[in-house]
């Protein structure tokens, strides 16, 4: 049979701890558009030290578990044999298959979180350069008239709103998209939730939206937030260990529990 060590390993989302980089700031690229590139070097400099930090435990958590499936490899060619010799039931056999299938798709998962940060680092790194470019091509009296070049737009930006939201403050969030689009808003996680603690995050005073920023109703969200001073986080594509996808983060950012 499997070994004690194999039949508790568990998968580790060790996506969890890119840090909420985002405290350090990615200006909104929309309402701060000459946000200057010492600091759009400095937010990209810190998401990409929290990446390369995700990505050195991954490893480590990958060397663990391809030990871990070649040990359930071996223990099954072992039981097999067992079987063939009729010393042991074909239940244990069947369990100790499903038992290296589940291990396989623990190592597949961890090695496209590993790809998947690769990708972020090439994103940033590519955000950065046109950020460079347009940041020479563009002086700051162009920006804003029709023949400027258009601005570099982030994965994700924040909005350091003044106004000190809460979750009790959700009705008035929701009466504006009710009124605005005819349809509830579309909520993700009101506070915190299953998914927040498997990260670590406490999100127990914010709301996700699943809205794309430049949605039509993401862009009419984040307007409304900035113009009630109401604080958030954007998200236009996943980041591993942080966001699943695009949404909009309502309240101040998420800290590790």
């Amino acid at each position: 049979m499997v070994n004690n060590v194999m039949r508790t390993l568990k998968p580790t989302n060790l996506a969890a701890i890119l840090s909420v980089f985002i405290a350090f700031g990615l200006a909104n690229a929309q309402s701060k558009p000459t946000k200057s590139g010492d600091e759009l070097q400095e937010s990209s400099a810190n998401v990409v030290e929290a990446t390369r930090e995700y990505q050195a435990r991954s490893a480590e958590l990958v060397r663990l578990q391809e030990t871990a499936v070649n040990q359930a490899m071996v223990k099954l060619d072992e039981l097999r044999q067992l079987v063939a010799d009729g010393l042991v039931a074909r239940a244990e056999l069947e369990e100790s298959e499903q038992l290296l299938a589940t291990l396989r798709g623990q190592l597949e998962t961890t090695r496209k979180q590993i790809a998947a940060s690769d990708q972020m680092i090439a994103t940033i790194r590519a955000e950065e350069e046109l950020a460079k470019a347009q940041a020479a091509a563009v002086s700051p009296k162009m920006i804003g008239k029709p023949n400027a070049a258009p601005l570099t737009r982030p994965t994700l930006f924040r909005y350091n709103g003044p106004t000190a939201w809460s979750i009790g403050n959700l009705s008035q969030l929701q009466s504006f998209f009710y009124s605005t689009f005819g349809r509830s808003l579309p909520t993700s996680a009101v506070g915190q939730s299953t998914t927040h603690n498997r990260l670590g995050y406490d999100h127990r005073n914010a709301v996700d939206v699943a809205v794309h920023p430049d949605s039509a109703e993401g862009k009419a969200l984040v307007d409304y937030l900035q113009n009630q001073g109401i604080p958030f986080l954007a998200f236009r594509a996943a980041v591993p260990g942080v966001a699943t996808g695009p949404h909009i983060h309502i309240g101040s950012p998420s800290h590790r529990i």
